[in-house]
């Protein structure tokens, strides 16, 4: 029986304004399997947690750690806590198909597909903060094949700046910003809108308004996701849904209670939950089978570093169904450096899901060191859901 005899943080520092959390667990047998933890501005309190529950966690074996390894919106440290959990549970599921020898979707059931299909978040690629700027990043990203783009231009917008005239000027450039998309990318290219949830009710309805002609797929969580938001984002969603839009969020939500919740109270037409955060790969996957119960689209949230994209990939060629996969494009060229072992076959705009037992992700370990931890601000999630 195979048990947990390490837990490491590794902090790798990917951008100007993104560091990667990365940890493993290495097993009595010597295995060493990886999880993604990255949570811009929360890096060392994120060392601090998993140095304080690897006492609990050490010793376990692996059918024990998945038992216990657990998110919920009501532990205490909160999402911190819960990003621990979900990266363990990662590495978790990985030791667990490299022990039987079969693939790492096996680990979780049935594979319902070989390729998933991918969108491109543009947004950090996009020095030049301009219509023309996106327009740029964009076309890289069709040139390589992509249909699906994401963007989000509404820079330095808070929701107590959306009556003044700064924020005006910030609303109007964003959907300056996706109407020059729309023209340079055509009429069949799907557009999404990140809203990072900048906006009050009326200025996000206003604004999903003005960006008719932007033909959206979907317009994401343009309101904060408290319960306070609850009536208010029912009325944007069924706004949105007399346009033809989807309403999509739920990136931060911690556990598959926080989720049924979003389900109930017919909140959102696309879940996104993200990996790190809703409790790993066995959570989320509990996630898209609630999701399609629920008639709600299933879309993992995944703008970070190769780990992530690596477990996300797996819970969607599972899942019941999947609507599209994210995909950072162009954020950090050591994307493709760093992760060494299972390398993803990207074909016209999808991944293909890997076949072979027992593949694993690795981390250059010279590379990861070569950039280590720096400052960074904290993401606009952890300033404006609270």
């Amino acid at each position: 029986m195979s048990i947990i005899k390490k837990i490491e943080t590794h902090i790798f520092h990917a951008a100007p304004k993104t560091n990667w959390i990365f940890i493993s667990v290495t097993d009595s047998n010597g295995v060493q399997a990886w999880g993604e933890a990255s949570l811009n501005g929360w890096e060392p309190i994120l060392k601090s947690t998993v140095d304080y529950f690897a006492t609990d966690w050490i010793g376990l074996s692996l059918d024990q750690a998945q038992q216990q390894l657990h998110a919920s919106p009501r532990l205490p440290g909160g999402l911190v806590v819960n990003t621990v959990i979900s990266a363990v549970a990662q590495a978790v599921s990985t030791l667990q198909s490299a022990h039987q020898n079969i693939t790492a979707c096996q680990v979780l059931g049935k594979k319902n597909r070989s390729i998933v299909p991918l969108y491109a978040n543009i947004n950090r690629a996009t020095t030049l903060r301009t219509p023309e700027g996106f327009v740029q990043t964009a076309r890289r990203a069709k040139a390589l094949g992509f249909t699906r783009f994401k963007a989000a231009p509404f820079d330095g917008l808070m929701p107590h700046l959306c009556h003044t005239d700064e924020g005006k000027k910030r609303i109007a450039h964003g959907i300056d910003c996706m109407l020059a998309l729309r023209d340079a990318l055509g009429p069949d290219a799907l557009l999404m809108v990140d809203c990072h949830w900048r906006f009050d009710e009326s200025h996000a309805i206003a604004t999903l308004k003005n960006l008719q002609p932007a033909k959206l797929y979907w317009f994401e969580c343009p309101i904060g996701e408290t319960y306070a938001n609850w009536n208010a984002t029912r009325r944007i969603r069924s706004i949105a849904n007399d346009q033809g839009v989807l309403l999509a969020a739920a990136e931060s939500q911690m556990g598959i209670e926080s989720f049924q919740n979003v389900f109930d109270e017919k909140l959102l037409d696309v879940v996104m939950p993200d990996i790190k955060y809703c409790g790993g790969p066995w959570e989320m996957l509990q996630i898209a089978e609630r999701a399609q119960d629920s008639g709600v689209k299933f879309s993992p949230h995944n703008p970070s570093g190769p780990i992530c994209t690596w477990h996300s990939l797996q819970v969607s060629a599972v899942a019941p169904q999947c609507d599209m996969l994210e995909i950072q494009f162009e954020e950090s060229d050591d994307y493709d450096l760093l992760q060494t072992g299972a390398q993803l076959i990207f074909k016209e705009g999808a991944f293909l899901v890997p076949d072979a037992p027992a593949l694993m992700p690795k981390i250059d370990m010279q590379l990861l060191n070569s950039k280590p931890y720096q400052k960074v601000p904290p993401g606009v999630e952890t300033l404006l859901n609270r």
